[in-house]
């Protein structure tokens, strides 16, 4: 009975197979017949010329390459760093013609069983097709393609050729490309003189650069080499004793020499460009990028941020990180790109990717949406103790300071950043406007409707942040941010253009430059608090605190740029009671906007506006040396 299943099982597989070298070469002859296959992206690989990106006054930030340094030919790597990569990989690539058949049946049958292209059957050859030609997505009619073109690279290139190729090309995660640069990236050495335990850990990089690269997560780095030492025992090119000896051996690398600025932002472009243009083009084909970055203003933030967190590590002994982007006001071309402390620690792109609570900047929304529905700055409300209902739950708010300061204007009241006159506001118009106008401003692809809105509770990016506070340094005016300004081919020839299109009034300019007034009331405030110099600049600037200190916003604009940054933890830790912005976010933002700022710039309000001078607990129109004074636009 036993011997009847196996014979049918053998039968089975065996038409099964047959069946799919038939479809395979079928496909191979088809395509072959049909169309030429260009395979200069594989024979000139040594020679293809690098991508340059530029900033904004034509500086060289980067270059994308497939090469990151000098490749290496086949006869200087190493025979244990080749079997390593073999035993990780494709152990018998010296042996098939690119495709494994039993490799794809078992895969065929795993992605049946769990009704999804869950595992795939790839040799070395189709991964550096991959590379080269196609993308990741797994479908079956990009795979059919890849084994075509596989079979035919077999057949053009030599086994050493094609296995040289991909060691220099394949990625290592942390912006590293090729085996020689990620031997002298890790260990400051070339790959000739690599020990057995670093050519099994290279090879045990690449299935998963990010999860697995030593310079981001050197404990799975680790547990992934004495994998694939494992494996070179079973197939018989270590003994036991070396395995031994290798596991035993600690994960260490070198510390990168010199700052590598940008970091967060090349690997952005990185991404946005492959998509754009694709891989080839972008490795290989000379194109030269030209950005809204402005490398000198990058390094000058970067180098402040930095700082700032490092201090915060060591008087708060907590793990501090966070972003700090400038948008031009104009467009909100992006100036500047710190997406985190250090990007070898942590390629997480705190500018973009991480999302938290807005905080009381959110209150430029709710200030704004009252003007248009009727209230003025000098309005007044009662800062008192209040229980709000909603559905069958009830919310006391309360202000950060814990105590309650009584009547005061919605002008005071925005520029002290005062909670329960917010949340008043909110009551008073309906959560409808708000939410209206917080649509227009995209700061959100969700806006829950609930009476906490006044406070900020709405997660959203340090990028999204800064573009709603640029509004209001722009009379009204919402620009989509950008980066990617154009792509030239190498003859100068536009592969592509960015169209700006996105350019909304999404305030009205009499609104956004009475928000705009109030705005600088609280600048000044700040800057007599910090004990900072340069009073008398024309600046606005609204700070943000979410529950327990979690977060602490900085957002400030110019007449040229706004700037926005962030503190906190990744893991969105408490930090204190005694943690706040103008003590963390505020320092690299004012050690950045003071060196960049034209002192003799001042913003242009709509004309229809006047100054008047009101008191500020009262609302009534006082003169312009009267005690308590507040200065609004009306």
């Amino acid at each position: 009975m036993f011997n009847k299943k196996m014979l049918t099982l053998a039968k089975v597989f065996f038409t099964f197979s047959i069946c799919l070298g038939c479809i395979v070469l079928g496909a191979f002859f088809f395509v072959t017949h049909n169309q030429s296959v260009d395979f200069s992206k594989l024979a000139e690989y040594h020679t293809g010329s690098p991508s340059i990106v530029l900033d904004d006054a034509g500086n060289e930030i980067t270059r994308f390459q497939l090469d990151r340094r000098t490749p290496i030919p086949y006869e200087m790597i190493p025979q244990q760093v080749v079997n390593a990569f073999l035993a990780a990989e494709d152990w018998y690539f010296f042996e098939h013609h690119g495709l494994s058949f039993t490799g794809i049946v078992r895969s065929l049958f795993v992605n049946m069983l769990k009704g999804r292209k869950a595992q795939g059957a790839s040799t070395i050859t189709q991964q550096l097709v991959r590379l080269l030609f196609f993308d990741n997505a797994k479908t079956y009619s990009r795979k059919l393609k890849e084994q075509v073109f596989t079979l035919l690279v077999e057949m053009q290139f030599t086994k050493e050729y094609i296995l040289e190729t991909y060691l220099n090309n394949i990625y290592f995660g942390a912006g590293i490309y090729g085996i020689e640069a990620a031997a002298q990236r890790f260990w400051g050495k070339s790959i000739v003189n690599v020990t057995l335990d670093q050519a099994a850990m290279l090879a045990g990089i690449i299935c998963a650069p990010n999860r697995y690269c030593p310079l981001l997560h050197p404990l799975s780095a680790q547990r992934r080499r004495d994998a694939v030492l494992a494996h070179m025992v079973r197939r018989g090119v270590i003994t036991d004793a070396a395995y031994t000896n290798a596991k035993q051996c600690h994960i260490s690398t070198v510390t990168a020499q010199g700052k590598k600025y940008a970091a967060h932002c090349v690997e952005f472009l990185r991404q946005e460009l492959e998509e754009l243009v694709g891989k080839h083009a972008l490795y290989t084909q000379g194109l030269t990028i030209y950005t809204t970055l402005n490398f000198a203003m990058q390094k000058q933030a970067e180098d402040a941020f930095c700082k700032q967190v490092t201090a915060l590590r060591h008087s708060k002994k907590m793990p501090f990180d966070g972003g700090l982007v400038t948008l031009a006001v104009h467009d909100n071309g992006i100036k500047v790109y710190v997406g985190g402390y250090d990007f070898t620690a942590s390629q997480f792109d705190r500018v973009q990717q991480s999302e938290r609570q807005l905080g009381s900047i959110f209150k430029l929304i709710v200030y704004a949406a009252a003007l248009q529905e009727g209230k003025k700055f000098s309005d007044t409300a009662v800062d008192e103790p209040i229980t709000v209902k909603h559905g069958s739950q009830t919310w006391s708010p309360r202000n950060y300071s814990r105590d309650f300061k009584g009547p005061m204007t919605l002008a005071y009241a925005l520029s002290h950043s005062n909670n329960i006159v917010a949340v008043k506001t909110l009551l008073e118009i309906g959560i409808e406007p708000i939410v209206a106008l917080a649509e227009k401003t995209h700061i959100s692809d969700t806006i829950p409707p609930y009476p906490s809105l006044a406070l900020g509770c709405i997660d959203t990016s340090l990028l999204q942040a800064t573009a709603l506070f640029s509004i209001f340094a722009a009379n009204g005016v919402y620009h989509k941010p950008y980066l990617l300004v154009k792509v030239k081919d190498k003859f100068g020839n536009m592969v592509w253009k960015n169209t700006l299109e996105q350019n909304e009034q999404v305030v009205d300019s009499l609104i956004a430059g009475k928000v705009a007034r109030v705005l600088q009331q609280s600048m000044r405030r700040y800057i007599k608090q910090a004990s900072s110099p340069f009073t008398g600049i024309d600046m606005i600037a609204k700070t943000g605190t979410t529950n327990d200190s979690r977060t602490c916003w900085f957002m400030g604009a110019s007449p040229t740029y706004t700037t926005g940054v962030y503190m906190g933890c990744d893991d969105n830790r408490a930090l204190g009671i005694n943690v706040f912005p103008i003590h963390t976010a505020f320092i690299p933002w004012y050690e950045c906007m003071e060196q960049w700022h034209h002192r003799y710039q001042k913003f242009v309000y709509n004309p229809l506006l006047q100054e008047q001078y009101i008191n500020s607990k009262t609302g009534h129109v006082c003169r312009a040396d009267s005690a308590g004074r507040m200065s609004i636009l009306v």
